[in-house]
């Protein structure tokens, strides 16, 4: 039951997806969900190390590295997936989709609760790395590459480093408003352009109106 809906789950949202012995033989995130779910039925049997050597061998086949501890819901999708970490506490929704190099991880060593919360239906772009005991509200969106430090609201997209909202969508209609305006570098460095041009046209504008008086000045003199 939990395979086939993970096969499902991915030939639904990857279209490269063509056949469910495909998705078998080739998928690491699959196969690195299988092995989590062997080393959390370990942990839960009070045989941590052999837990971890399962997870380390699934971390060596397949390039994901998922802690025995970490809770994950159902219908994760882990595309591509290499480079993925996901911590000890680190909670996984319903739902979510992973892109390659994402990193639920920790800020410290204290102890407790020190991963994040991730909700349901969030997807986490390639490289972004969510650290810390935040949360992620449901629907939310991070952006590739993005560093998140502190909690993201529901269906909202976060992009930066530091991460900060930039838009939200409604839930029903899927529409998105924007919450601020994105830096543009190169309309900057055209507007700084343009008002560096317009400073030196002023200044010989004002230069040439000096050269035009003392000309004035020398020659009425000379008339003198």
């Amino acid at each position: 039951m939990w395979l086939s809906e993970q096969i499902e789950t991915i030939k639904q949202r990857d279209p490269a997806a063509t056949s469910t012995l495909e998705v078998l033989l080739t998928y690491p995130g699959l196969h690195a969900l299988i092995f989590h779910r062997a080393s959390s039925a370990l942990r839960h049997r009070d045989l941590p190390v052999a837990a971890r050597l399962v997870s380390h061998v699934g971390r060596f086949l397949t390039g994901i590295e998922i802690h025995p501890g970490a809770a994950i819901g159902r219908r994760l999708f882990i595309d591509h997936g290499m480079g993925v970490v996901i911590g000890e506490t680190a909670i996984v929704g319903d739902d979510v989709t992973m892109y390659q190099g994402v990193t639920l991880g920790g800020t410290g060593k204290q102890r407790g609760k020190r991963h994040p919360t991730v909700g349901n239906g969030v997807v986490i772009g390639a490289g972004a790395k969510i650290l810390g005991a935040v949360t992620i509200g449901d629907g939310a969106k991070i952006g590739g590459g993005a560093v998140v430090l502190k909690d993201v609201p529901p269906y909202t997209t976060a992009v930066g480093v530091p991460a900060r909202a930039v838009a939200w969508t409604h839930p029903e209609s899927g529409v998105s408003r924007r919450l601020e305006q994105m830096p543009d570098p190169q309309y900057d460095s055209m507007l700084a352009m343009i008002q560096r041009i317009e400073e030196q046209e002023e200044r010989i504008r004002a230069l040439t109106a000096e050269v035009e008086e003392k000309e004035s000045t020398l020659a009425g003199s000379w008339q003198i």
